[in-house]
């Protein structure tokens, strides 16, 4: 398949509601980025049924474009990879080694996939990445860049470097929250291609020990507010950093939660609550 093969950059651009230039410049990659972020809600509902959701672009449009649908990494910066080509970027596909939640790099394999963008005529490279489904998440891209901090859509990233055994230079994608520097995941420039996606894919989404098949993961992100579905937690997070937490208990309001908040319509017969 190539990379446009049952892909529609019109019906892409208008479901994340984005009227702006398609022009291969910094301005649209930020716009287009902050768009599909706040269109496309992040979900594992597939995984959770030890199901590998497929990267077919045909597939990915019913479910993620025409459906009332999300995804997970995989899903959503292959997407968004090839809406990025299809406007005349360079991208190159990266994996990751998620690390909240550890002090050890090692102990965390390549699980993630996120995105290197070329802009024409710019030299330096971004990070772009729709796929992370957590509030350190980029809403919009950063340039590769050491020795700085960016601010995306009012959040705030930096890179540091950091010590491997590996021939490639590890950067480490940072976000700030709550007042301090957060480490969030650690990734080497080497290239892969669609075919080790879908192996990690297969693995992250049917491995009994997956994070993503034993509990929910959904997220959606607005200009107000992030709101993280973790299990039966309910976080919510506003603009101005005032956060709320509650617990679900009941299937119904979860399904319902579904539909009202994130735009998710759940299989029907899935049990949600694990």
């Amino acid at each position: 398949m190539s990379d446009s093969d049952g892909f529609d950059l019109d019906a892409y651009l208008a479901h994340l509601g984005w009227a702006g230039e398609r022009r291969p410049d910094t301005a649209t990659l930020k716009g287009v980025h902050l768009a599909h972020m706040r269109g496309i809600p992040f979900e594992n509902l597939d995984a959770l049924r030890r199901t590998a959701p497929s990267l077919e672009l045909p597939d990915l449009m019913v479910k993620l474009v025409r459906g009332r649908r999300g995804g997970y990494c995989y899903e959503q910066n292959t997407l968004l990879a090839t809406a990025l080509r299809a406007l005349g970027f360079g991208v190159t596909l990266l994996t990751a080694r998620v690390v909240v939640g550890t002090d050890r790099i090692e102990s965390r394999p390549r699980t993630h996939m996120t995105l290197r963008v070329d802009v024409p005529g710019d030299p330096q490279p971004y990070l772009a990445d729709v796929g992370f489904g957590a509030i350190g998440a980029l809403l919009e891209p950063v340039p590769l860049v050491l020795g700085g901090e960016f601010e995306d859509a009012g959040r705030r990233h930096r890179f540091v470097r950091v010590p491997h055994r590996g021939p490639l230079e590890m950067w480490m994608l940072e976000a700030h929250i709550s007042g301090s520097w957060q480490p969030q995941y650690a990734f080497t420039l080497e290239p892969f291609e669609h075919v080790d996606l879908e192996v990690i894919n297969w693995h992250i989404a049917t491995n009994p020990r997956s994070p993503f098949t034993q509990r929910l993961f959904v997220q959606r992100v607005t200009a107000e507010r992030h709101l993280l579905l973790h299990g039966s937690l309910l976080t919510e997070t506003r603009a101005d950093g005032e956060v709320r937490k509650r617990e679900l208990t009941d299937e119904d309001d979860v399904r319902r939660l579904l539909d009202e908040e994130f735009d998710i319509e759940a299989p029907e017969g899935m049990k949600l609550l694990t």
